[in-house]
This record gives structure tokens, C-alpha cells and sequence, in this order.
């Protein structure tokens, strides 16, 4: 595999070269991660940490569905609205 370093070589060696660099790439986060939990283990205030991490993922969650799963109102629905306002009162 070193030998075909300085080249582009075929789809296979292309295939491993970019799997391996995942693996790294997986490797060295996750040595991270574990570090900084290490550090969070030893502070004395894990529980609210615990707490408040569970709400900002709840509310993140809630964002990405209020994101994902909001449908726009219809414009012609938004138009009608908007000539019901403009509409006198004795006119309804």
C-alpha cells in the first residue's frame, strides 16, 4: 500500500486508503471524547451537567423536528387571510 502513496492507484486502494482515514479520523475523536468525559467524571457538579445536557439535547431535538417536520402554510391560504384584514368590518 506505501508504494502507491505519491499515486492515485485503482478504486480498491482508493476504497481502503479512504476507510482507514475514517478509522483514524474515528479513533482520534473518540480518544478526545473519552478524554473530555474523564474531565467531566472528576468535576463535582456532573449531575446538573448531566441535567443540562439532557435539555439542550431535548431542545435541539425539538428544533430539528420543528425544522424537518413544518409544513409552510399555503399561499393561497396566507393571501385569503390577508384580504379577510384588509376587508371592512360591515363587509363580512
Amino acid at each position: 500500500m506505501t508504494q502507491h502513496a505519491g499515486r492515485g492507484g485503482g478504486p480498491e486502494d482508493r476504497a481502503v486508503l479512504l476507510v482507514a482515514g475514517l478509522a483514524d479520523l474515528a479513533v482520534s475523536t473518540m480518544g478526545a471524547a473519552l478524554g473530555t468525559v474523564r474531565g467531566l467524571l472528576r468535576r463535582s457538579d456532573g449531575a446538573e451537567l448531566a441535567t443540562e445536557a439532557g435539555n439542550d439535547l431535548m431542545a435541539r431535538g425539538r428544533l430539528a423536528l420543528d425544522r424537518c417536520a413544518a409544513v409552510p402554510p399555503a399561499h393561497l391560504e396566507i393571501l385569503a387571510r390577508q384580504a379577510l384584514k384588509r376587508r371592512p368590518a360591515d363587509d363580512v
